[in-house]
Order: structure tokens, then C-alpha cells, then sequence
């Protein structure tokens, strides 16, 4: 029987000293054994809860031990966040199964004599909580969030400049809970109705996800779905509501020709294709073969015959010069609106990668906008919040480009989501509810 501890304990070893992402690293233990649903749900927990709330948890470490966090054996280390995490967050877990599972973890790995260390700091914390919170937090504001939500300072600090103080707090908190599992309805072969109804029958509950046409949210565990016979037959895909809005807000119309200057996986690729009824032309692009593999899959698994993939970047592909109605630059980006999914982000990222990021970004849209008609429609997004990335890559992209002009009008009776009067749309989590998203809509004069 395999312990779902024990594997959870594997995926972190990976995730520390082979530096693997969490998803990796899940997908690494899971494949080589076999596990209920309920114990998969059970290690995705502690896995992606512990890279999330690393630093919350070395801090413990820090203030319950002799020796730092960084410097204890990384095992002992990873079976004290292991333990610490259960005590601290997951309610339903009882005290005694937490520690005694720790302590055992300890013995099955080569640490036997360092058992003793494990209960007793396990159970100083217990003592400690009893009467308060055995966090102790820094004095200086910004290390006081960043212990107490478990980020960084410069992040800590980002986020402050680009909001405010209190909109931080419940980002931060919202970037700590477990992400939502949304799907796309496939339109072409089922309605949201009839798609839920199956889904039920195979026990998982879904909601409609307001404001998103094509969407259903997952609402209780549901293990991997991908083993479903209707996501095999093309019936769904697994996408974030807030990437199903970017093609709603792109608004593809049958027998459109199209240009997804960033297509793989392929997610906004192939909600192009449903929309338009799988008319049209559907150009996907990306610089790496292998990536463009899972946009072909995709089209396959949902039957969507539309889709033309091909090899290069936006520098590259000069037949396509003024013949597309529509363009979407989704570009690569910090990831820093989707942290609560890919918590590994906010650890690997430094601020010197935005800077990186910007030069790619602008360049690819300025190459990309080539490929679009006049009086055609562009759509520049990316899945951060971070103003660099977003509002000043489109300032210099339009004092570039004097025939270009944001297009502050929605057309699009499906799209129920507020655009600004500069022509954008800001995914704000804590308010929306999905994945942080930046899209803006230009359109190309005479």
C-alpha cells in the first residue's frame, strides 16, 4: 500500500534537490504507483501547501529548532514541513496522526535517531498554539508579510506598488488557497448542460462559471479527469476561466483567418476553432516543434480540423504579412497572476527576469501586429500583474505605431466583463475569482 506521506515526502525531494516544478515532480510519483483518488488529492495537498508556504514554515522551523531551517539535513527538513504544514492548515487531519506520521517518515527514511527531534519539535509547536499563534513575526513590515504569507519581499513589495496595502493582503491570502479546476465545453459536440450531467454521473460536481460562455468549475475532488472517456472524446478541456475569457475578448467569427502568435499547448488555439465552427484558418505558431506536439494533440483529441500549425516566431513568418483578421499575442510573461497554481514561480522568479521578459514581449508584438489587415483586430495578453508588462508594453507599442489605436468598444455581446476607457480588461483574483489576466484589444487603421 502506498502512503500517500511517503510519496508526497519523493515529490518534494525532487522539487529541492533536483529543483523540478511541483506539477513535475507530482507527475514523477505519480506515474510509478498506483493510488485512490481520495490519496492523490491528499499528496497534491501537501505538495503544492508546502512549496506555497515554504517560507511560513522555515520560519517555524527557524524558532523550533537549534538549527536553522537551511541548515538541518533536507530531509529532516522536508519531514518537519510536512508535519508543521498538517498541523497548521489542514483542520481535518488530527493532531496525533500528524505527528505519528511524521515520526514514522523519519524512521522509514534514514532518520531514525532524529526521530526524537521530530516529535518534540512537532509537539512544542502544539504546545505553543495552544495558547497563540507560535509564528513570530519580523518587525519590518514588508519581511512581516512576506513570513506571514509565505512570498518573497521583492514580490511583497511589487505588489504593494502596483496596488495597495490591503489589495496585497487578500491577493497574497487568495495566491495560498488550493487553485480551481475549470473547464472549456466543447460547443461543437455538447452543451454546458449535458456535459455537467455526465460529469455527475461520474461523480464530479460542477457550477457555470459566470460571465464565461463556455466555462464549468469544478466543485468538489475529482482525481484525474483526464481518464474520463468524454475528455477523451473531445467533449471538454481543462483551461482557466480567465484564458477562456482572452478568446472571448478576441471574438472570432466563422471563416475568419486568425494567427496565434504564441499557440502551444494550444488551449486559446483551439477555443478559436470552436468558436468559429471550426471554419476559417487557424494559424498557430511557436519557435519549438515539441511545444507545437501538444497543439496538434489538442486539435486532435477535440476532432478540430481548422488548425494549421507552424514552426517559427514572429520575426520569421513574412507570407502572413497583412492577411489576418485577427491576431492573439499571448505572450510569454512572469506568470505573476497565476501563483496560486504555480506556486514554484514565486520562488524562481527575480525581479531582473521582468526586464528580460519586457524587450521579448514588445518585440513580439511589434512583429506579430505586421501580420494583421487593415482594419483588422489584435489582442495583446499575458497571465502577470505587473504593470511593466502590461499597460507600458502597449504605451510604447502605440508611440511606435501611430496607425494603431486601442479599442475601447465591446462588440461582443458574450463578453460580460468590463473593459476600461483605455480599452482594457485587468483579471484582478481576489475580485474575480480566476487566474490574474491583462488583455487590450487594438485595432489597425487605413
Amino acid at each position: 500500500m502506498n502512503n500517500p506521506r511517503q510519496l508526497a515526502f519523493q515529490a518534494l525531494q525532487n522539487v529541492y534537490q533536483r529543483h523540478a516544478y511541483t506539477d513535475i515532480a507530482l507527475d514523477r510519483v505519480f506515474t510509478s504507483t498506483s493510488i485512490s483518488s481520495f490519496d492523490r488529492h491528499l499528496v497534491s495537498e501537501l505538495v503544492y501547501g508546502i512549496v506555497r508556504r515554504k517560507r511560513t514554515l522555515d520560519s517555524l522551523i527557524n524558532q523550533l529548532a537549534t538549527k536553522k531551517a537551511t541548515q538541518q539535513p533536507l530531509n529532516l527538513r522536508i519531514i518537519l514541513q510536512l508535519g508543521l504544514y498538517q498541523l497548521r492548515y489542514l483542520d481535518k487531519i488530527p493532531e496525533s496522526a500528524a505527528v505519528n506520521s511524521s515520526v514514522d517518515l523519519a524512521k522509514k527514511n534514514g532518520l531514525s535517531k532524529l526521530s526524537g527531534v521530530v516529535n518534540g519539535i512537532l509537539r512544542s509547536y502544539l504546545r505553543l498554539s495552544a495558547e497563540e499563534d507560535s509564528l513570530i513575526l519580523p518587525s519590518d513590515f514588508i519581511p512581516r508579510l512576506g513570513v506571514k504569507y509565505s512570498f518573497p519581499d521583492w514580490l511583497v513589495s511589487h505588489f504593494i506598488n502596483e496596488f495597495n496595502v490591503k489589495q496585497t493582503k487578500k491577493l497574497l491570502d487568495w495566491y495560498n488557497q488550493s487553485p480551481f479546476i475549470d473547464l472549456r465545453v466543447n460547443s461543437l459536440k455538447i452543451t454546458k448542460e449535458n456535459l455537467q450531467e455526465i460529469l455527475l454521473n461520474n461523480g464530479i460536481e460542477t457550477t457555470f462559471l459566470p460571465n464565461i460562455p463556455q466555462g464549468l468549475r469544478l466543485t468538489n475532488s475529482a482525481g484525474n479527469i483526464t481518464r474520463l472517456d468524454c475528455f477523451k472524446e473531445g467533449l471538454f478541456t481543462i483551461q482557466d476561466a480567465s484564458a477562456q475569457l482572452v478568446t472571448n475578448f478576441l471574438n472570432p467569427q466563422p471563416h475568419d483567418t486568425i494567427i496565434d502568435a504564441c499557440a502551444a499547448p494550444g488551449g486559446k488555439t483551439t477555443h478559436m476553432a470552436e468558436l468559429m465552427q471550426d471554419t476559417g484558418t487557424i494559424i498557430g505558431c511557436d519557435r519549438q516543434l515539441s511545444r507545437l506536439k501538444k497543439v496538434t494533440e489538442n486539435a486532435e483529441r477535440l476532432q478540430l480540423k481548422s488548425i494549421q500549425v507552424v514552426e517559427g516566431d514572429s520575426s520569421q513568418l513574412r507570407e502572413w504579412e497583412n492577411k489576418a483578421d485577427k491576431v492573439l499575442v499571448d505572450v510569454p510573461c512572469s506568470g505573476l497572476g497565476t501563483l496560486h497554481k504555480n506556486p514554484d514561480i514565486r520562488w524562481h522568479k527575480k525581479p531582473e527576469d521582468i526586464k528580460a521578459l519586457t524587450e521579448l514581449q514588445l518585440k513580439i508584438l511589434e512583429n506579430s501586429a505586421k501580420w494583421v489587415k487593415n482594419n483588422g483586430v489584435l489582442v495583446y495578453s499575458t497571465c502577470t500583474l505587473n504593470k511593466e508588462e502590461n499597460e507600458n508594453i502597449i504605451t510604447k507599442f502605440l508611440v511606435n505605431n501611430s496607425q494603431w489605436q486601442l479599442d475601447t468598444k465591446n462588440n461582443n455581446p458574450n463578453f460580460d466583463f468590463s473593459i476600461t476607457s483605455k480599452g482594457i480588461v485587468k483579471i484582478f483574483p481576489p475580485v474575480d475569482n480566476m487566474d490574474g489576466f491583462f488583455m487590450a484589444k487594438l485595432i489597425k487603421g487605413e
